[in-house]
């Protein structure tokens, strides 16, 4: 089976071995650009760094450090997305991320989990769902997103909240577990246009 096939597998959900060699060769690879992404205050060299790490990517992405994928090929991002610092993709299954997404820092996204079962989790044992998030999405401070997870578009996830289940659009929502709190109205509008910082 090659890698190929092998993602192709592992985006059905079944279970798949994490340490196989060529797995593990690919997280290798991903650490040392994620690196080289890191490392880099340019905007442009981090931005075809991230080209190459990523599966696909719109207008303008940027991540601050340290930014870490599992593999990066599973990566899809929308236009102008933006991730605070020490954000952290696994990768196993698909990432799909809407345009105008923000992740604020330490935001956490992990399609992969071990297996429950002691033994097959010692034989390298793990499962891969998708994480999937809308347009317009704010992803506040150390929010954590859990496999299979959709979350639909303008959506905000308080700080410090697990997400383990869908969370629709328009809402906020946060807490351990995340639980919508309220929709987001037109009483949210503070008359913002972008251009407040205009002193008189």
């Amino acid at each position: 089976m090659n890698l190929d096939e092998k993602f192709a597998y592992m985006a059905t959900g079944q279970p798949y071995r994490d340490t196989d060699s060529e797995l593990t060769a690919l997280r290798d690879q991903a650490t040392l650009t994620t690196n080289a992404v890191n490392a880099t205050a340019d905007p442009e060299t981090k931005e075809a760094l991230l080209r190459q790490l990523i599966g696909s990517a719109g207008h303008k992405p940027f991540v601050n450090p340290n930014f870490r994928v599992e593999f990066g090929r599973n990566i899809h991002l929308g236009d102008d997305f933006y991730a605070n610092y020490d954000c952290v993709m696994l990768d196993g299954a698909p990432i799909t991320i809407g345009s105008q997404v923000l992740l604020g820092p330490k935001v956490g996204l992990y399609t992969s989990n071990h297996l429950f079962d002691a033994t097959e989790r010692i034989k390298g044992g793990c499962i891969a769902r998708p994480i999937t998030i809308g347009d317009g999405c704010w992803l506040a401070a150390n929010v954590t997103v859990l496999p299979g997870v959709t979350i639909g578009a303008n959506t905000i996830i308080g700080g410090g909240s697990v997400v383990t289940h869908d969370i629709p659009a328009n809402v906020i929502a946060a807490g351990n577990p995340c639980q919508v709190i309220r929709p987001i109205t037109a009483a949210d509008r503070t008359g913002y246009t972008g251009e407040q910082f205009e002193l008189a």
